[in-house]
């Protein structure tokens, strides 16, 4: 067992808010938050054979199935499509090495559509997602952060809170808020 060093996701992850953080010259890479746009690259991995069983007598053997294995690859070039329309996708165009891992993810997860998916597909799933940063972990290990949705001028703007509803406006009324934000403003 090793001992010491730098692990991944061991400690507190880095604050890109935090002096040590600017000091290191620390801070996430922007992901547009409109998502990617351009072309979407080929499907990097072969179809997989999806197989059923077939009885002759007391014999009992697997044959492939030409329609289940099409449309099991249908499934998986349409997942391919959506993925490549979300804002990590931008950085994945970047960098090909990373395909071959966003195609396991999307084969992984039309494995764990099917009932027969088990603890251990679905396991793999969520390591396969934190790899390709589509869980706030696997932002944070690649260093990404979608990018803030701008308001346009035409959109109404959002009315303070009186309090009413449980929250309250730390500019205008919540004591604690306001130390807060004058600790901020220090800071």
């Amino acid at each position: 067992m090793t001992s010491g060093g730098r692990r991944n996701r061991s400690g507190p992850g880095a604050d890109p808010k935090s002096r040590t953080s600017e000091r290191r010259g620390y801070s996430l890479q922007a992901l547009p938050n409109e998502g990617y746009a351009d072309e979407v690259p080929a499907f990097p991995l072969p179809a997989v054979a999806v197989m059923r069983w077939e009885s002759e007598g007391k014999r009992r053997y697997q044959v492939r199935d030409d329609e289940a294995t099409q449309a099991r690859h249908e499934r998986e070039l349409a997942l391919w499509e959506q993925v490549w329309t979300y804002p990590q996708a931008c950085a994945w165009s970047m960098e090909p090495w990373r395909w071959p891992t966003v195609a396991m993810y999307v084969r992984t997860f039309v494995v764990c559509e099917g009932s027969d998916a088990t603890a251990a597909d679905k396991g793999s799933l969520h390591r396969f997602a934190d790899q390709i940063a589509l869980t706030p972990a696997g932002m944070r290990e690649n260093g990404w952060a979608i990018a803030a949705v701008e308001v346009g001028a035409g959109a109404p703007p959002a009315a303070p809170s009186d309090g009413a509803d449980g929250g309250s406006d730390p500019a205008t009324g919540d004591e604690v808020g306001q130390r807060r934000t004058r600790r901020r403003m220090r800071d």
